[in-house]
């Protein structure tokens, strides 16, 4: 048999020839080459290797279960034993290329992905672990996004479809891991089109529109479908504000008394409102018309005319929803959505309650849905019973209606895993952060399970006038008293009782009243309140705007894009999110209509439950948009936006300094350009002090676009870092800690590790 010798450079006859496989499990022949002795190989079945056995395959008896982050794995695999090895796939794994459009409009809307050079060792990793696995579980998140995870998870992994398990769980506890990995299912095409048709209409808009913004305004802008509409819902409340012409109006109140019944003026004195004059509302529009009418209450004689006693019960509220969570996290702790929805993961994904014992402390936090588990409703009716009576306990489980007509009545309200895990028990393991956001879900779950407040609510009318004749002015007291607490047990020193409680004296119809005081007040009218984050979700949620795991990222977006700024924790148009919007408003009124963005919300929850073909969906998408895309190119005007000015001046030629946007995005310049070129860099301080000489840590970035962090004082200080410093320093050497993993820092001093846990309760603590 001939072979070719790599050292001869020639073709000779192999001695001594035997027949082998390779790594690959390919035969071939291997043998010598008579001249020089070196190997030779030859590739192919010759008739040496008839009869003999293909190797076996690669033994595969492992199980591999795949997640997106380190801290979910650890929950689930302390859960899942040593029979199964859990790995992290750090979110998605594809995506659309960067650098073009990345869809094929001309085939269907053909999405082109690839794996991001970032996530590429994370991928490889993967791809060994599957290799050796007979079954690969993915669980990832129970909603669009994960099912769309989990598929990108089958391609980038190389998943053998005969392999790949879906498994689905809300809570990350034993009993809702167990239950899912024993029902196990393939990847449902469905959600992951829904999931790819958002994607993809995004990219249509954003890198369509884009372009334009660049050309015709300035470089670095961009547009986005979902965030342009919530950017228009910003502007226009602001145009409402700033057109808002105030009126003036006057409102009367009376402090009286019951006459006396042996109690002091405090027990018998209440305050009453002026209600109507003439049978008529009250209508006062100036001061004169106000102390007109004051001045015949003060020779008035003031009688009892009603007296209307009912029992009101009042329903506990429903437990949270994404929307809801975030709107009582911002009113009652200040946290922005971003920063809730980052906690409310950290109680999802789970927590080291001592000796090792890491749990979800909450079920999914990305639900539209109030829907609860029979046995969280019975688990929360033992610990009510158990905790407080069963007087507490509604006769039966309560039902309350999700709101949201698109809602996945499938998924759970958020909700503790369990009641019986009390903010007090949990406290010593958690951030104040975290702590404090899980007695709010916990507090709202317990009591939306409770029996309905019991109030006693009294209305008396008075009438006031001449004591002999018609009476012309009638005031109005409401008083309440809790009668049984019901769930607001729960708020007892809360802000939620404020306003239950306040006592009316024993009044009878007919029974004279005295009078202390009149106090007329002056008052105009308001102009609506500019958004806050929290009430913006809301505006968003009732519009049909987005869904759960999106009003954050549109939150965010519209902020860091400099379209909008915070302003006293309220939500204000720059001067750049105006013109934005109000070009696109002109040239795509389509894309920032608020209905149409609400109906391709919904069309995108019809793909997802199998009643419109996604392709379909795009093509009617890109038929109308193509033709407003074109129709803008030709007649979208050019527009000068002003740079904003910085309150500094230039230091070589004293012109104001002011912000501009480049290439590598916000930096500081001369007003003066072109005549003065001077260019400072925008620096972020992050609130830590350098190392090594104690002035501020900022965020930069390197010309190819990669943040790093170094010290203000440069080039004098030269210290910098990949990582992110923290606040906080070394436990053992009191050296800088940067972030080295999602949820654990390094020491730059001593190299110590410890959890990002254990450094901020340390912190929290001090």
């Amino acid at each position: 048999m001939q072979a070719y010798c790599v050292k001869c450079k020639a073709k000779r006859e192999m001695q001594n020839p035997k027949p082998i496989f390779t790594r690959t499990g390919q035969p071939a022949t291997q043998g010598t080459c008579p001249v020089c002795g070196t190997k030779m190989f030859r590739m192919g079945e010759t008739e040496a290797h008839k009869g003999l056995a293909r190797p076996d395959p690669p033994q595969r008896d492992g199980r591999l279960v795949i997640v997106e982050s380190p801290a979910k794995a650890r929950t689930v695999g302390r859960f899942l034993g040593r029979d199964y090895e859990v790995k992290a796939s750090i979110g998605h794994v594809r995506d659309l290329l960067r650098s073009r459009l990345s869809v094929d409009i001309e085939d269907n809307f053909r999405p082109t992905y690839r794996v991001p050079n970032e996530k590429k060792e994370v991928v490889r990793e993967l791809k060994a672990a599957v290799r050796k696995a007979a079954e690969v579980y993915l669980a990832t998140d129970p909603d669009r996004e994960g099912e769309a995870i989990a598929w990108h998870l089958m391609a980038a992994a190389s998943i053998p479809k005969k392999r790949a398990r879906r498994v689905v769980f809300h809570e990350i506890t034993k009993p809702a891991i167990d239950e899912a990995f024993s029902h196990p299912r393939e990847i449902d095409m469905q959600l992951v089109n829904a999931q790819q048709a958002r994607r993809i209409l995004d990219r249509l808009v954003g890198y369509s529109i884009t372009p334009l913004l660049w050309k015709k305004v300035k470089g670095g802008l961009s547009a986005g479908r979902v965030q342009s509409v919530a950017l228009r819902l910003v502007v226009e409340r602001e145009r409402e504000i700033e057109a808002f012409v105030p009126v003036e109006y006057w409102t009367i109140e009376a402090d009286l008394a019951k006459r006396d019944g042996g109690v002091s003026l405090e027990e018998r004195k209440f305050r009453a409102k002026l209600h109507r004059i003439h049978g008529q509302k009250v209508d006062l529009k100036n001061e004169a018309g106000a102390q007109r009418i004051v001045k015949e209450l003060e020779r008035a004689a003031y009688v009892v005319a009603k007296v209307r006693r009912r029992e009101r019960h009042r329903r506990p509220r429903p437990p949270f929803i994404t929307s809801t969570m975030q709107r009582e996290a911002s009113s009652r702790l200040h946290f922005n959505t971003r920063r809730t929805m980052l906690i409310a993961q950290q109680l999802y994904e789970g927590v080291d309650l001592g000796e090792g014992e890491r749990v979800g402390l909450i079920t999914y936090m990305r639900t539209d849905s109030t829907n609860v588990a029979e046995s969280a409703q019975q688990e929360a009716r033992d610990f009510i019973a158990k905790e407080f009576g069963k007087e507490y306990l509604p006769p039966k489980p309560p039902h309350y209606k999700t709101q949201t007509k698109s809602a996945q009545e499938a998924h759970e309200a958020i909700r503790p895993t369990s009641v019986w895990r009390t903010p007090a028990q949990v406290k010593p393991y958690l951030t104040r952060d975290q702590y404090r956001l899980y007695t709010l879900i916990w507090r709202r779950f317990l009591a939306s399970q409770m029996a309905s407040a019991v109030l006693d609510t009294t209305s008396v009318d008075i009438l006031a006038g001449p004591s002999m004749g018609e009476k012309p002015y009638l005031f109005r007291a409401i008083g309440s008293i809790i009668k049984f607490p019901g769930w607001l047990v729960l708020f007892k020193d809360d802000e939620e009782l404020r306003g239950q409680e306040s006592v009316l004296p024993p009044l009878e119809e007919g029974e004279e009243v005295d009078l202390i005081e009149l106090i007329p007040e002056q008052h105009f009218t308001q102009p609506p309140p500019r958004y806050s984050e929290a009430t913006l979700v809301k505006a968003l949620e009732e519009h049909g705007i987005g869904r759960p795991s999106t009003y954050a990222p549109i939150i965010s977006t519209i902020q860091t894009r400099g379209y909008v700024e915070r302003v006293d924790n309220r939500l204000r148009p720059t001067e750049l999110g105006v013109i934005v919007c109000d070009l696109l408003m002109e040239h795509f009124p389509e894309v920032m209509d608020v209905g149409f963005t609400a109906q391709m919300e919904e069309d995108l929850d019809r793909i997802a439950a199998g009643e419109r073909e996604w392709v379909l969906v795009l093509r009617e998408f890109w038929t109308s948009f193509q033709k407003t895309l074109k129709r803008a190119e030709r007649e979208m005007e050019e527009v000068n936006v002003a740079d904003q000015p910085t309150g500094e001046m230039c230091p070589q030629c004293g012109a104001p300094l002011v912000f501009k946007w480049g290439r590598y995005g916000k930096f500081i310049g001369c007003s003066n350009f072109p005549d003065c070129r001077f260019t400072k860099p925008y620096l972020e301080k992050i609130g830590v002090q350098c190392p090594q000489c104690g002035g501020d840590l900022v965020k930069r970035r390197t010309r190819k676009g990669r943040t790093f962090y170094g010290c203000a004082n440069y080039p004098e200080c030269n210290f910098a870092s990949w990582k992110r410093p923290i606040p906080a320093p070394c436990p053992e050497c009191g050296g800088l800690l940067v972030l080295s993993g999602q949820d654990s820092v390094q020491c730059t001093v001593c190299k110590a590790q410890f959890s990002l846990q254990e450094v901020e309760e340390g912190v929290t603590s001090q």
